[in-house]
């Protein structure tokens, strides 16, 4: 089993930190797993990626020519990796953000309003982890259980414990309304 998904969006919606955390829960769920990062040089605003490659045999190489799935988090990242993913593929559509469906129908997409539903579980910050929630539901490539448990202790490790129950919520919230 080898699956791979690319989190595209906007600087400063969390997708590096949502691909960091996928990674290291595929690695205590026993998987092997690459994460490769892609942003642009400003802050917040500009474009930012990571695909992350899980499967239970070594990995060839971080770099993915038809990912298995995509997290769209805007508009044009759903323009720009919509054609690669492979047949079949899951596709999460952020619909608060994305005013147009997909063009493929040999795709399982989700169209989830993850900016509300980020604001419902009660910080709009945390989008990226109810995007996160919704991929593992629409995929099953690891269990919730173990992702919620690699992002509290990635939080604690880095001093930001403060923000695990709310980003426990917003995991539970995406994987919920998936």
């Amino acid at each position: 089993m080898e699956r791979s998904v690319v989190i595209a969006g906007f600087g400063g919606q969390g997708v590096i930190l949502a691909g960091k955390i996928l990674a290291q829960a595929g690695m205590d769920h026993g998987l092997e797993v690459t994460w490769l990062p892609s942003y642009g040089p400003e802050m917040r605003g500009g474009t930012a990626n990571c695909t992350v490659v899980l499967s239970d045999e070594p990995v060839g190489s971080p770099i993915v020519d038809d990912p298995s799935a995509l997290v769209a988090m805007n508009r044009p990242s759903l323009d720009k990796f919509e054609p690669t993913i492979a047949a079949g593929g899951a596709v999460v559509v952020n619909s608060s953000l994305v005013d147009r469906k997909a063009s493929r129908d040999d795709l399982d997409v989700r169209y989830l309003p993850l900016n509300d539903l980020a604001a419902e579980a009660g910080n709009p910050r945390t989008i990226n982890m109810v995007a996160l929630g919704a991929y593992l539901k629409a995929t099953g490539v690891i269990p919730l259980e173990t992702a919620q448990r690699a992002m509290a202790r990635m939080l604690e490790e880095s001093g930001k414990g403060r923000f695990v129950d709310a980003n426990n919520k917003a995991l539970e919230e995406g994987y919920h309304a998936a």
